[in-house]
């Protein structure tokens, strides 16, 4: 007997399902009654909802982004070039009365040489030998092209100067209607998430009010199975408290979407870096930002589910997963924060809510919603 239980205790196969098991009954468990500190549970966040198509206002919303972004660099590099032409254009401008002065003085010099110097038969009587004929012949060659090449330089200048206007009269114009894309891309961006705002934040309130209805409903069922035929006194002191049992609705997040993405990105770095100091994640809150601003997602929710899944990335069970999101890895933050908020976006929505928790975190939604609500009200 002795004999097989060594043998039972160093079976690789049973030693196999035996680490299957646990990881499945850990897999039950999204969060612990406090912030995961040493040993970080799975949730059940990534499901055929993370990796879902956008639907068509979350669409709306991510091409907006990417048409605002677009438009803005374009205008970025356009107001470069500007610079660049009229720093060229000012510096021809400088260089040109000294040119035309000295493209002057060749021609005068030009003029004077065809009519004063000697002809070829005059040269080569004149010349002692082929040796000084040659001389002298290169020595007049000389003169003609240094004042041709005084005269083509001005030339040359004034060709390049009247391109480079023509140039910067072309970006200027392209700046104005990419400076007008801009503004339309950015007026586009701002109603789909004033409109994704408003949706959410009223279906997270009426998927709260029902899931309080609901759990009222069950408490009073167990109420008046567990009283039976006691006194109507007697059911009223067992009755749990008004209220022990609601599902509070997310506050508004207060983001103000009418901003271009500088400015929610400025008004909402700070307070997502107050929030995350002292983490692993500090110092993200641009990143946190700029993610919820692409993607149309209350900024504080990441950050907060961070806090619920792995105590803002203390805990991570894979590389930079500070979120229980599914098997994933990353090699830098910034492409996991821009990966969750994505997946939060497309397949959960704009903000928390009982079925988005529902989602996330099966088996124990309600703690998941409740700690993670709390966090980010901190934000």
């Amino acid at each position: 007997m002795q004999e097989n239980a060594v043998k039972t205790h160093h079976d690789p196969a049973r030693s196999a399902r035996l680490a299957v098991a646990v990881m499945l009954v850990a897999s039950l468990v999204c969060t612990s009654s406090f912030p995961v500190l040493a040993q970080p549970q799975r949730a059940f966040a990534v499901t055929e909802e993370t990796e879902a198509e956008p639907n068509e206002l979350q669409q709306r919303v991510e091409q907006s982004a990417v048409d605002y972004d677009a438009a803005v660099a374009r205008v970025g590099e356009l107001e470069q070039q500007i610079s660049d032409n009229q720093e060229e254009i000012a510096a021809i401008e400088e260089q040109l009365p000294e040119q035309q002065e000295r493209a002057s003085e060749a021609l005068r010099e030009q003029y004077k040489l065809q009519r004063e110097a000697p002809g070829i038969v005059e040269m080569i009587l004149g010349s002692g030998s082929l040796s000084d004929f040659l001389t002298t012949w290169d020595y007049f060659a000389h003169i003609q092209d240094s004042n041709y090449d005084e005269i083509e330089r001005l030339a040359q200048m004034k060709s390049d100067l009247e391109s480079t206007e023509e140039e910067l009269t072309a970006a200027m114009e392209e700046a104005v209607a990419q400076q007008d894309a801009a503004e339309q891309a950015l007026s586009e961006a701002q109603a789909a998430r004033e409109e994704a705002q408003r949706r959410a934040e009223e279906e997270a309130a009426r998927q709260a009010a029902e899931a309080t209805a609901a759990q009222d409903e069950q408490e009073s069922q167990a109420s008046d199975e567990s009283t039976g035929d006691a006194s109507g006194e007697e059911a009223v002191e067992q009755a749990p408290a008004e209220g022990e049992s609601s599902v509070e609705a997310p506050s508004s997040d207060g983001a103000d979407w009418s901003s271009d993405k500088a400015t929610f990105v400025s008004q909402w770095a700070g307070r997502i870096d107050a929030y995350l100091a002292g983490s692993p994640l500090a110092g993200q809150g641009t990143t946190f930002a700029s993610a919820a601003w692409d993607y149309g997602v209350d900024p504080r929710w990441s950050p907060a589910i961070s806090y619920t899944e792995s105590s803002k990335g203390a805990a991570c069970f894979l590389p930079h997963n500070a979120w229980g999101w599914g098997s994933y890895s990353w090699g830098s933050w910034e492409e996991a924060i821009d990966a969750h908020v994505r997946g939060l976006a497309r397949g959960y929505g704009y903000t928390i809510s009982v079925e988005a928790a529902k989602k996330y975190c099966p088996p124990n939604w309600q703690h998941w919603y409740d700690v993670t609500l709390a966090q980010m009200n901190l934000i």
